[in-house]
């Protein structure tokens, strides 16, 4: 039988466990690499280099797009489920299936390849998204068993800081001795692959995906060991009545104003932040012509930032709430993307930089580190916050609905990036949407009540 520490501790374990997925896969290695694939394949089809950068940009925007579209249609309906069975577990298992086979058949995409090639990349990496993303509801939905209710900001933050740490040493252990640099074949340590991965063929970096497999399974050992469902009778499937429960849920929305406002203000802020991450690699691969090396050594600055900033803004959380992180996070936020937005190799808002300096690339790597602090503080108090606004009862369903809040229009933000990309033909004012959205969550934010409702 499991402490309520091992409880809490094994819990942790998953967001150690799954943070690869973000780190390594959506931001810093594989999608830096596909942008190097697909922007390869567009040149051999005859586009200019700065028309084939935007095309792989769009491109991993719509596949994206596609997959939040899925999460946010049967994330409340699955969430609804569970909590009428009363069983969650069984639900980490199935998408944790997904997670490790999408992550795993990444191994496949090779540099060269026609435009099913990059079909497949989006699509294996979608079902392993799609499995992250659900296995992260249901995990969530057992937060509120863990402690009393005036601790779980600090624990949402721990579980943050302690998950951005597994996401730094995979990070740097990928860099130091399988992400091989495009240029030179070498890895952060200036050696060659190990295992002996050809070069030629980026097996260094295509490992990323078995690598991000094994990592999961692994450290998912202590949350199957040590993490049971609360004591509540399992009942049988009734998916009527599931379905039914969370049509009262969705309705009982316009009398609960603060909920309301809440899980429209995180639909804005959640899906800009996601889009950051998932087009920052890419963004600086194709503006600031970074290597994977290079993206890859600012994803270590920014999963270090996190880290630090997640433990503190827990602590944060306990004393003033959950609200107020969130408030200040979402204006540093939007402070990077306004530089992103003004900032080529030769100057910032018009601001004359040399371009052959390490100016430009020191720039960037703050606003790595203001992305990192600033993203990991508003996803452990957007958790508290949700947590303010449900029962341990109804905690999946509510999850359930805070993930639709946060994938409903998740699809939004790649869009947005790929129609602006397109047509102004601009990596960099591609990503300005970001900043209205940021700015529509930041003011919604004002209906929300601190400490929640009663429910």
């Amino acid at each position: 039988m499991a402490t309520p520490r091992q409880r809490i501790w094994g819990w942790y374990f998953f967001d150690w466990a799954s943070q690869p997925y973000n780190t390594l896969l959506l931001t810093f290695i594989f999608g830096p690499y596909f942008a190097e694939v697909a922007r390869g394949y567009y040149m051999g089809a005859g586009l200019e280099e700065e028309a084939a950068k935007a095309a792989a940009q769009a491109y991993w925007g719509w596949g994206l797009a596609l997959a939040s579209v899925v999460i946010a249609v049967l994330a409340p309906i699955l969430g609804a489920i569970a909590d009428g069975t009363g069983r969650r577990l069984i639900w980490v298992w199935i998408f944790s299936a997904f997670y490790v086979a999408g992550s795993w058949m990444l191994w496949y995409v090779a540099p060269g390849g026609e435009q099913d090639m990059l079909f497949w990349a989006v699509a294996w990496f979608g079902l392993g998204f799609i499995g992250m993303e659900f296995a992260t509801i249901f995990t969530n939905a057992l937060m509120p068993s863990l402690s009393d209710h005036d601790e779980l900001g600090a624990i949402s933050g721990s579980g943050f800081a302690f998950g951005y740490l597994g996401g730094l040493l995979a990070l740097i252990l990928m860099l130091l001795f399988l992400a091989e640099n495009a240029t030179t074949g070498k890895t952060l340590l200036g050696i060659d692959p190990i295992l002996g991965l050809d070069v030629e063929a980026r097996e260094g970096t295509r490992a990323v995906g078995p690598f991000t497999a094994i990592w999961y399974v692994v450290f998912m050992i202590p949350f199957f060991l040590w993490v049971k469902e609360p004591k509540t009778e399992a009942r049988p499937l009734n998916i009527g009545a599931a379905i039914g429960s969370l049509i009262d849920l969705l309705k009982s929305l316009r009398y609960r104003k603060s909920l309301s406002a809440y899980l429209a203000s995180s639909l804005f802020y959640r899906d800009a932040l996601n889009a950051l991450y998932g087009f920052g690699g890419v963004y600086a691969s194709g503006v600031l012509g970074w290597s994977i090396i290079q993206i890859g050594t600012f994803g270590i600055l920014g999963a270090v930032t996190a880290m630090v900033a997640s433990w503190v803004g827990g602590r944060a959380d306990r004393r003033y709430g959950p609200k107020p992180v969130i408030a200040t996070s979402i204006l540093v936020l939007m402070l990077v993307c306004l530089i992103i937005v003004g900032m080529t190799r030769e100057s910032v808002w018009g601001i004359a930089m040399d371009p052959a300096s390490s100016a430009p690339d020191v720039l960037f790597y703050i606003c790595g580190a203001l992305i990192g602090a600033a993203g990991g503080t508003v996803q452990a108090a957007s958790r508290t916050m949700m947590v303010r606004h449900t029962t341990p009862e109804r905690a999946t369903e509510a999850f359930g609905l805070f993930a639709l809040s946060g994938k409903v229009a998740s699809f939004l933000s790649p869009a947005l990036i790929a129609l602006a990309t397109h047509a102004s033909g601009s990596q960099r004012i591609g990503i300005s949407p970001l900043i209205g959205l940021f700015l529509i969550g930041l003011i919604l934010l004002l209906w929300v009540k601190p400490r929640g409702e009663q429910v």
